[in-house]
């Protein structure tokens, strides 16, 4: 993460190579930053793409010794995606369908190419996730966040994101009331497994939901219209 206040002192592996008057081809195949005491990222363990903190670099490449980086738990630490993720104990494909959210999406900050959030603002998302005060998700007689044009693809790209969703996140994630989340995600893996069947015929419609991931308590409610639907995702008549 990158510490309240520090965002002006991150550094990449190109500014690093710059930094050490090096080439970034052989930058890339000395790896002078896995050399033992060189200070260690500060992006999360398994990010794509690398930062450092340049006031830590700056004393290494000097000689001097490396300054401790402030305490986490900051409101204005920046936290990337695996970051954010851990705040709300999901996976970070999860993340990915929340972060669109209006509640998330005006404070993302790209910082070198790389997504951040406020500590602040993920921590806030996640006391009102349902389970806390939003438990009920929509407030009663408010309309639902998303557009009904575009519901079916915010829930879709939910869908994608995590088969085995629930209706809870996706009230989370959307705002919407819970039986508009209901009746999406059931629509929507009830097609889903329509096109597999169309696809593939000699499965079940329980053998198709097995494949598409989704679980065992969802399938009651898309089992039936799954079945009445053909591959198109039309009623069937026959």
């Amino acid at each position: 993460m990158i510490r309240d206040g520090r965002e002006h002192l991150v550094r990449t592996r190109e500014q690093l190579a710059q930094d050490m008057g090096m080439p970034m081809g052989t930058f890339r195949n000395k790896r002078p930053y896995a050399a033992e005491g060189f200070p260690a990222p500060i992006s999360s363990e398994g990010a794509r793409v690398l930062l450092w903190d340049g006031e830590q670099t700056a004393a290494y490449f000097a000689g001097s010794p490396v300054p401790d980086l402030p305490a986490a738990g900051a409101g204005g630490d920046l936290l990337d995606r695996q970051e954010a993720a851990a705040v709300l104990n999901v996976a970070p494909r999860s993340w990915d369908s929340y972060k669109s959210d209006p509640r998330l999406e005006p404070h993302v900050r790209l910082v070198c190419g790389v997504e951040h959030w406020p500590r602040s603002v993920v921590q806030a998302f996640r006391d009102q996730r349902p389970g806390k005060q939003a438990a009920t998700g929509r407030p009663k007689g408010r309309p639902d966040a998303v557009p009904r044009a575009e519901l079916h693809a915010r829930v879709g790209a939910l869908l994608d994101a995590d088969p085995a969703v629930t209706i809870a996140s996706v009230c989370a994630a959307l705002g919407t009331s819970t039986a508009t989340a209901q009746r999406a995600l059931a629509r929507l893996r009830s097609e889903r497994i329509a096109l597999l069947l169309g696809a593939q015929p000699f499965l079940t419609a329980d053998q198709a939901a097995d494949r598409l991931g989704y679980p065992a308590a969802a399938r009651g409610r898309t089992r039936s219209s799954a079945s009445t639907t053909d591959s198109t995702g039309r009623e069937s008549r026959g």
